[in-house]
């Protein structure tokens, strides 16, 4: 027998054509596309590990026998396939003619790991990444300033996280607040090269080499278009892409690694890391600022002044010189701080898009008297179902009403399958009955209360939900600077009682019911057809039930899947038994020496037996979709 596999290995064509028989026997057999490269192997290392088996043997090349050895040939290909998919599934190995740009990526990533290692153990981290505590470390401050040197990427994730009081300790919250992401200025080669190469030498007539103001991510400039028009430009810093997708893959590993635990799958780290990462990414990208900026000014009123887009690309925007100074330091006007107030709330409430970011710097006093908003970089979107929630939300605060904010806040957060809801409504009328009493001032504390306990009862809150409350906490701040002591609450609750008063005005009323009509108008003309078919089948005796088992498609897929491992695994149990039965009989006529019909029937069904085996065991270790 060890002949017929020198004989097969030595034609080049037919060893392709049997690799080709072995990779299609393999796919039907396991139910996955195998790679021929693993295949050709796995061949190889077969005809090796059958050759020594019957090559020790003096049996001559029957027919029977070279059943038994083409289906152990096919066993071993098999078992080796089913273990290489196992530990590495087909796909997760790139062709070698990427290998190249993988092994920069991964030793670029290498180095970028140290600087962030070094960077954690300077600031005291060390002992915390080891998993283990040290007594007298700060460690929400000591995480804070380790976020700031890391670099672009690592301040927006700190600046997101201190949005997050459901998540976070309120020590860690007031620290990540303090994330500022100012660096100095990038040199103005580097700045012309860039504006040069999106918008062209010719788009501007000057432009000043001293910015205006200069973050992680861009930096601003005064400028003069061609057509006279006096603008600023937003220009991106040239290394900042590179950086942050290089930081956003160590986040997501991190955050891939995090979900294998208990609280990091508790806390969907996955998904919010891959959150972040795509608010970081359009960031990136000042085209989609230009259609945030076109998107609010859509939707906004002439109380609020906002700049205008002239040309954007992906790394440069140009819009119109807002003539302002920023509020900080500027004359306390209630007003002023009233209707900002007024004006994010109507984008929350209303509109749907509101600026993301309000804090003082974003926010510009015009000469006129009015206020400016810059900065659309971060925009907040939320449905028309989660708007209705929190108006119903704000209005169940403002009526002391525990059951409906108990309704409002399942709505607006992810519930847990198991939840006791008689005893959140409980917790929230002693929140209520401690912030919203009598004689209380509500403050913006109380939102930190609310989200303590949303977290304690496992509801998780949605991104847009948590921009949300990140923008009222921010535009506190900005407000507290141009009216100290403005208290956001009340006139958040007030507006939202006035949209409600609005909403039930008599022509309001009677709006809505003339649309609510019109739309359940075609199913009122059908309604006395369908109960008159329905009497009549009653009387008749006719009226019948039908029910659809499995009419989803994932429902039948499921059960069809079930079923097929079932079967196989009987089959293969089946097969198995009859083996040893006949392996263990004595009967038959002899094939060769000490070798009879029935264990040669015998050594074929076990080899069956154990195909059948692998295929259910491959089909239980296969990554699901």
């Amino acid at each position: 027998m060890g002949d017929f596999f020198v004989y097969t290995i030595g034609f080049p064509v037919t060893f392709v054509l049997l690799v080709l028989g072995m990779a299609l026997a393999a796919r039907r057999i396991l139910g996955l596309r195998v790679g021929l490269v693993r295949t050709a192997l796995a061949c190889l290392l077969a005809m090796s590990i059958a050759s020594g088996i019957f090559g020790e043997t003096n049996a001559s090349p029957t027919t029977s026998l070279a059943t038994i050895q083409l289906g152990l040939s096919l066993l071993v290909v098999i078992g080796l396939l089913a273990f290489a998919e196992i530990i590495v599934p087909t796909g997760s190995i790139p062709p070698p003619t990427e290998w190249w740009g993988l092994l920069r990526r991964r030793v670029a990533r290498t180095r970028r790991y140290s600087r962030i290692t070094a960077i954690a153990f300077r600031h005291g981290l060390g002992p915390y990444l080891r998993g283990r505590e040290r007594s007298g470390t700060d460690l929400a401050r000591s995480l804070r300033l380790a976020l700031q040197d890391a670099g672009v990427t690592f301040v927006k994730l700190g600046q997101v996280l201190s949005t997050r009081a459901d998540l976070l300790p309120e020590d860690f919250v007031d620290e990540l607040s303090l994330l500022q992401d100012k660096v100095p200025p990038a040199r103005w080669d580097e700045v012309r090269a860039v504006l040069d190469a999106e918008v062209g030498p010719d788009a501007f007539r000057e432009v000043d080499p001293e910015p205006l103001a200069a973050a992680s991510i861009a930096q601003v400039h005064r400028a003069v278009l061609a057509s006279g028009a006096e603008v600023v430009v937003k220009v991106q810093r040239p290394d900042v892409r590179a950086v942050a997708e290089g930081d956003l893959d160590i986040v997501s590993r991190l955050a891939e690694t995090l979900q294998r635990t208990r609280w990091g799958s508790a806390l969907g780290v996955r998904d919010l890391a891959a959150g972040f990462a795509a608010a970081l990414r359009e960031e990136l990208d000042f085209r989609v600022e230009a259609r945030n900026i076109a998107a609010v000014a859509a939707v906004a009123d002439d109380s609020v002044a906002l700049p205008r887009v002239h040309l954007s690309t992906s790394r440069v925007l140009v819009m119109d010189r807002l003539d302002g100074v920023p509020v900080r330091g500027t004359a306390e006007d209630e007003g002023l701080a009233r209707t900002l107030l007024r004006f994010v709330l109507r984008q929350v409430m209303l509109d749907g898009v509101f600026h993301a970011d309000p804090h003082p710097g974003n926010v510009l006093l015009m000469a006129d008297g009015r206020l400016g908003l810059l900065d659309f970089g971060s925009v907040g979107r939320i449905d028309a179902g989660l708007r209705s929630a929190l108006r119903r939300l704000l209005l169940a605060i403002d009526r002391g009403d525990p059951a409906g904010l108990t309704d409002a806040l399942l709505e607006l957060t992810a519930r847990p399958e198991e939840i006791d809801e008689q005893r959140l409504e409980r917790a929230l009328g002693q929140f209520m009955a401690r912030h919203l009493g009598a004689g209380m001032r509500p403050d913006v504390e109380m939102f930190g209360d609310l989200f303590a306990l949303v977290s304690r009862f496992g509801l998780n809150v949605p991104p847009e939900v948590a921009a949300v409350f990140r923008a009222l906490a921010t535009l506190e701040g900005t407000l507290a600077v141009l009216s100290p002591g403005f208290n956001i609450v009340v006139e958040a609750r007030a507006f939202a009682a006035e949209q409600i008063t609005e909403r039930l005005s008599p022509e309001s009323v009677q709006r809505t019911m003339a649309e609510e009509l019109q739309a359940a108008l075609p199913m009122l003309r059908r309604l006395p057809r369908r109960i008159d078919r329905i009497t009549g089948a009653v009387e008749q005796g006719r009226l019948s039930l039908s029910m659809r088992l499995f009419a989803d498609e994932r429902d039948r897929s499921f059960v069809t899947g079930l079923l097929h491992q079932v079967m196989l695994t009987v089959l293969g149990a089946t097969a198995g038994l009859m083996a040893v039965l006949l392996l263990g009989s004595s009967g038959g006529p002899q094939v060769v020496p000490d070798i009879g019909l029935y264990q040669v029937f015998g050594y074929n069904l076990l080899i069956v037996s154990v195909l059948l085996g692998l295929r259910v065991v491959v089909a239980v270790f296969r990554p699901r979709a």
